[in-house]
């Protein structure tokens, strides 16, 4: 009976086991899972002294290359409709942006930055040109843009792959 379960186990972990090309991909994905959280909190960090937040931050940045409807803001992101809704809407409630009528469609305003919304991201923009200059310095733009490419390849290949 215990060298069945033994035997059991031992078939278990094989397995399991990741191959090399695995284990180094799951070694990426750990480390970009914490390279996110980083990342978050450094947003945040730069858009604090305006009132603002990393998510907040996203929104105003998007619609600061030209108005957009919430559904639109959401594709960019990836994200559901409801929390960049709750985002546009916090934003429109500061006077940072304004929701206005969308001629491609009825009832999917368009929400658009206002001169205060204008002022408050280019405040946060300098902050962040100047953490971006200093880091990418740091760590060099050969190798930043090897990473670039790297990440953008398993992008790609995980939109590819079937759902799970």
């Amino acid at each position: 009976m215990m060298a069945r379960r033994q035997h059991a186990v031992k078939s278990l972990k094989r397995e399991l086991e990741l191959t090399p090309a695995g284990h180094a991909f799951t070694d990426l994905v750990i480390q970009t899972l914490r390279l996110h959280r980083l990342l978050i909190a450094a947003g945040n960090s730069m858009a604090k002294p305006s009132g603002q937040t990393e998510a907040r931050w996203q929104v105003m940045d998007v619609i600061d290359h030209g108005p957009a409807t919430v559904a639109e803001i959401s594709r960019v992101f990836g994200l559901a409709r409801q929390s960049v809704q709750r985002t546009a809407d916090a934003l429109v409630r500061e006077g940072l942006a304004g929701y206005e009528e969308n001629p491609r469609h009825r009832r999917a305003k368009l929400i658009r930055l206002t001169p205060k919304g204008v002022s408050v991201l280019r405040t946060i923009q300098v902050a962040q040109r100047e953490w971006a200059d200093a880091l990418g310095a740091e760590l060099g733009e050969r190798d930043l843009q090897l990473a670039t490419d790297v990440l953008e390849r398993v992008r790609r290949a995980l939109a590819q792959q079937p759902s799970h």
